[in-house]
């Protein structure tokens, strides 16, 4: 089907579930399936949290100890003014050598927490990316007509490393600022209840504080995620096509449309760091408030009460401490936030609806050396196709073609050609009739044995990064030198080749920009050839490249049908003279069949079509 008859795509950032602003759709539902999908390394975590529990209560216990050192330091020096004894640094020393082992200790568990869980979350992105990998593989032809590259590529990229890096935090985070506050508060008691009392005052203040920003900021964050994506796919998009931007002068448009997107972005970004930074200033101004307060109280029992001075600055200690933890787990709550709507994104990705499972009992089309054994004969019996159940392209399309013959597909722009080669090779699966490959039903062969019988040729011609050798070696992975040479020799693309100051191991960059249109289609054809099909589809592509390059194209073209069943999609009816069957097709229906002299002499509608091309060319 011509590029003017695809399916539209929506602009990036407009599939399912990708409306602006929108909160995450289940939060707690997202943060479970999360939890559940991290089973796997549960024991892992445990020792994690087994490791913050040791090194949390290691820091907790030592402004204690501190405090005891400070105390006999106090001790001995008001013994010595009175004259009643000294210092005791025999037993300063022995504390302070404690609360040094203590640190230490609390030290390397840590550094065993951080190492285990940097671990766990490199696997579980590992994971995640890996299966968004096979996902890709599994999802039909329709998911990609209605998303953009960009949008996908942002699930890989961005979402899954803002689960990773927030997963890193909110594990470790969540759990030690929990043991933090309740070991913490324990001290905190056993040194005064009063003092203890007073500090606790500004906990409700500070989390009504934190409720309010979290539930305010969830909206933002899942717009950051969703206009970033927009963002990602219109560059890719654009750059991707960069030469048709400038060729049509398009620039202020991509501009326009770029400032738009990324104004989107800004505006949700900067709210959703807003939101999250302006809790850390808020916290910190409640809990000095406290703060204040029990130093007030703090000197008026040490007075009274003889509160000792060693637990007294512990006590202080204590209470800048608490904050602490509960400033993180306000700030983790808005990271859960992020971590959730960029899951969301992910699982929504993963539980997207695949293709059409196989049947059981499948037919191998493989004989016992494991290469393709069909003589290449299809059947299409009654094919009915729509791209959507309300817009069929394809209405009642049946044919009949031996093996070895040469099968042009010639219609108007939009009558259906380039979807009858998707339906064979089974991208779309049909709404109604079969295809048969030497009387097999293609849904009774795996989809890999079945795409395996053909061989491809497409207008636009695709090459990967890489060396000439390993883009022809492409079409056949184990195939030697000679072979890749030999399939070159064959697409009379070899000479040309060897004029290149690297040969074989030259380079063709990422674009595919340093070798011609016309050399990148004799590359896929000598790919083709050495792929060895039994089908080829054939779609014609030298209207953009120069005469000798497309005598050429020609010439491979012809030596690589040589024997096959062939499938041309044509859209120069001069170059399709000598097929077998012409089928043409109008609106999705076969209209006329034969050969060319056939066609001609009824003087229908292929007649119209060739004596109109014929008239252009005046």
């Amino acid at each position: 089907m011509s590029q003017s008859n695809k399916p539209k795509m929506p602009g990036p950032g407009h599939g399912p579930g990708m409306r602006p602003g929108e909160k995450a759709k289940n939060f707690s539902g997202t943060m479970k399936k999360l939890v559940s999908y991290m089973k796997p390394y549960y024991f892992q975590i445990i020792l994690i949290l087994i490791f913050a529990a040791c090194s949390t209560i290691c820091t907790i216990v030592a402004p204690k100890i501190l405090g005891n050192a400070t105390t006999k330091l106090a001790e001995g020096i008001i013994s010595k003014y009175t004259h009643t004894g000294g210092i005791d640094f025999d037993a300063i020393g022995t504390i302070l050598l404690t609360l040094l082992g203590i640190y230490i200790i609390a030290g390397v568990f840590t550094y065993l927490q951080g190492w285990t869980m940097t671990g766990v979350t490199q696997k579980i992105t590992y994971r995640l990316r890996k299966e968004i990998s096979e996902k890709i593989n599994r999802l039909p032809f329709r998911y990609f007509d209605t998303r953009t590259h960009g949008e996908v590529l942002s699930r890989v990229t961005n979402d899954v490393d803002t689960v990773s890096q927030s997963l890193n935090q909110v594990v470790q985070q969540i759990f030690t600022s929990i043991v933090t506050i309740i070991g913490i508060l324990y001290m905190m008691l056993s040194i005064s209840w009063k003092m203890t009392l007073m500090a606790l005052i500004i906990v409700p203040l500070s989390g009504m504080v934190a409720a309010v920003i979290v539930k305010n900021s969830q909206q933002y964050f899942k717009a950051q995620q969703t206009t970033l994506g927009q963002v990602n796919g219109h560059i890719e998009e654009m750059y991707g096509g960069h030469i048709i931007v400038k060729a049509f002068n398009g620039e202020e448009r991509s501009i326009e449309e770029f400032n738009a997107c990324n104004d989107r972005l800004y505006d949700s970004a900067w709210k959703s760091q807003f939101m999250s930074g302006i809790m850390q200033p808020i916290t910190s101004f409640i809990s000095n408030a406290g703060y204040v307060g029990v130093c007030v109280l703090g000197g008026y029992l040490a007075i009274h009460e003889g509160l000792p001075i060693g637990d007294i600055q512990a006590f202080i200690q204590y209470v800048r401490n608490f904050s602490q933890p509960i400033t993180q787990t306000a700030q983790i709550m808005n990271v859960m936030q992020s971590t959730a709507a960029a899951a969301e994104r992910v699982f929504e990705f993963l539980d997207e609806t695949e293709q059409e499972p196989e049947r059981e009992n499948l037919v191998s089309i493989r004989d016992e050396n494991g290469d393709i054994a069909v003589k290449g004969d299809v059947r299409f019996d009654h094919v009915r196709f729509g791209y959507k159940p309300d817009q069929i392209v394809i209405h009642d399309f049946s044919a009949d073609i031996k093996a070895g013959s040469q099968i042009a597909i010639v219609g108007p722009t939009g009558a259906g050609k380039t979807t009858i080669v998707k339906l064979l090779m089974r991208f779309y699966e049909l709404n109604s009739g079969d295809i048969y490959v030497d009387g097999i039903n293609t849904k009774d062969i795996s989809r890999h044995e079945l795409r395996d019988c053909f061989g491809m040729v497409l207008q636009d011609a695709w090459l990967h990064s890489g060396t000439i050798m390993e883009n022809i070696r492409y079409g056949k992975p184990d195939a030697t030198d000679e072979e890749v040479i030999q399939a070159a020799d064959n697409a009379y693309v070899d000479h040309f080749i060897r004029t290149l100051e690297h040969g074989y191991q030259t380079e063709i960059n990422e674009e595919s920009t340093n070798v011609s249109q016309g050399q990148k289609q004799l590359l896929t054809i000598a790919r083709a050839f050495l792929s060895d099909p039994k089908i080829l589809i054939l779609d014609e592509a030298t209207s953009s490249v120069d005469t000798r390059t497309e005598i050429l194209i020609q010439k491979g073209m012809a030596n690589l049908m040589k024997g096959r069943t062939s499938f041309v999609i044509a859209h120069r009816l001069s170059t399709i003279r000598n097929a077998d069957l012409i089928l043409v097709l109008n609106h999705g229906d076969i209209v006329e069949t034969g050969n060319h002299e056939q066609l001609l002499a009824r003087g229908g509608f292929y007649a119209q079509l060739y004596n109109s091309q014929f008239a252009e060319t005046e």
